[in-house]
This record gives structure tokens, sequence and C-alpha cells, in this order.
């Protein structure tokens, strides 16, 4: 059953991102410079000469060893191969992955996830507004995302989260297929909707939230309906977009 529309980038999600990793590292100390110096100089140009699309690279503003980045991928058979072919044959990944693997404790936070639908994903190409802020809002549910939970949101939520200046940017669920790499783990059992919102900074997102606040059709009847859908306290990842992340 097709969803209802959700906002997003406001354009078709082009056809390289049907499926998104959301990953997050935690670091070594020190560590999230180097890998992201890494990713400047050799690895973009390396991941996406094999296929995929290199949506978002961030500094985690309240974690400084955890860094996320963001990829995707026209579909899962093109994803395994795409994997198969940076991690297991490709020079670049050769030369710089003991650099690389060196900056991390944990590299396996990783959320598969597929947009809700054509208009709620990212395009590839396009680099976003110069903002400075970018914040992800994870959202976990019992069961699949269905289309009462995305008919919620669109119409309930998506209109004042634009009014206080958080209009989405794209809106993504859990990717129910198997992954078909497993040399590369996912998190698997979980059900989640996540989201995405850019600011000018933090003071324009702490700006959103007091709104939000002091509104009262989000403290009295919005916020209580959302929190009776999810089975866990939302996640946020307040981020800080890299010189070279298409996202922001």
């Amino acid at each position: 059953m097709d969803h209802p529309p959700v906002a997003g980038t406001g354009s078709p999600a082009v056809d390289c991102c049907s499926v998104v990793e959301l990953r997050q590292y935690t670091l070594q100390p020190g560590g999230r410079e180097v890998l992201i110096d890494l990713f400047d100089r050799h690895f973009r140009e390396g991941l996406e000469a094999v296929g995929m699309h290199v949506l978002g690279e961030f500094r985690d503003l309240d974690d400084p060893d955890r860094f996320v980045w963001m990829r995707g991928f026209s579909g899962m058979e093109s994803r395994a191969a795409a994997l198969r072919a940076f991690y297991e044959e490709s020079l670049v990944w050769k030369a710089h992955r003991d650099e690389a693997n060196a900056t991390m404790v944990d590299s396996d936070d990783v959320l598969l996830l597929r947009p809700v639908n054509a208009r709620s994903g990212f395009r590839a190409t396009a680099h976003g507004p110069a903002r400075s802020l970018v914040v992800v809002t994870i959202y976990y549910l019992d069961g699949p995302v269905d289309e009462d939970f995305t008919t919620f949101f669109a119409s309930r939520m998506t209109p004042l989260m634009a009014s206080t200046g958080a209009e989405p940017l794209g809106c993504l669920v859990t990717e129910p297929a198997e992954n078909a790499y497993p040399k590369l783990p996912v998190r698997t059992g979980e059900n989640a909707f996540v989201w995405f919102s850019s600011f000018a900074g933090p003071e324009a997102h702490r700006e959103h939230t007091d709104l939000l606040a002091g509104s009262g059709e989000w403290t009295g009847q919005v916020a209580p309906e959302l929190i009776k859908r999810l089975n866990a306290e939302p996640q946020r990842l307040r981020l800080v977009p890299t010189a070279t992340s298409r996202l922001r």
C-alpha cells in the first residue's frame, strides 16, 4: 500500500537513494578529524566510483568522538555489489583502511533505511542551503511504520514543525530486506521512522524547540499522541556538516 505524501525535499528522490545507510561511528579520542580528512582526500571519490552516493558527513555536536555519515544506493542488490567492490577490490580502501580502522572503536551502529515514498528521500547531486546544523530525529515503533503513522506525521506533525522552523528535509523508515552484505552489520529487530531538518545553527534549533514548548497544540495534543505511538524515547542527533557534506 502506498503511504501518503510526507514532506521532504519537494521533488522526487532520485533513483540512487532508494536505500540509505545512517552510520554512527564511535571513535578513538582525537580520531574524528583524521577520519574526516581521509573521507575528504580519498574515500568519497572511491565510494562514488563504485556506485555509492555519499549524502552527508557530520561531526556530532554532543559527542567529540562520534562521526556520522550517510550513503545511498539504487537498491539492495546494487548496495551489495557496491560494498563488495569497495571493501574487497578498491585500491583506495586497501591503501587507507588501516589508518581508518585505527580511529574506530565501533562502526556497527547502522540503520538501513528507505524513503517513506518517492517524495521523501534525498537528492544525491544538489548541496543543501548553507546551514550549519542538521538534526536527525529517530522514532522507534513496536511494528513496521504503517500508513496510520505516516498520515499522522504528515497531517499533524509536519505543519507544526514547518511553522516553527523545522520543515522536514527527508523522511525514511527501516528497510526490512535482509542485509545482503553481512560483512558490514546493520541493526536488526527495530522499526524506525527517521526525519531530518536543518537550521542556521544551535541557537536557531533552540528557538524551534522553545516555540514547540510554547505551542498548546503541540504540548496538549500532538506530542502526547506521538508518545503513545512510540516504544522508546525519541533519539535526536545534532550534527554539524563537514565542508563537503551534501546534506546541510
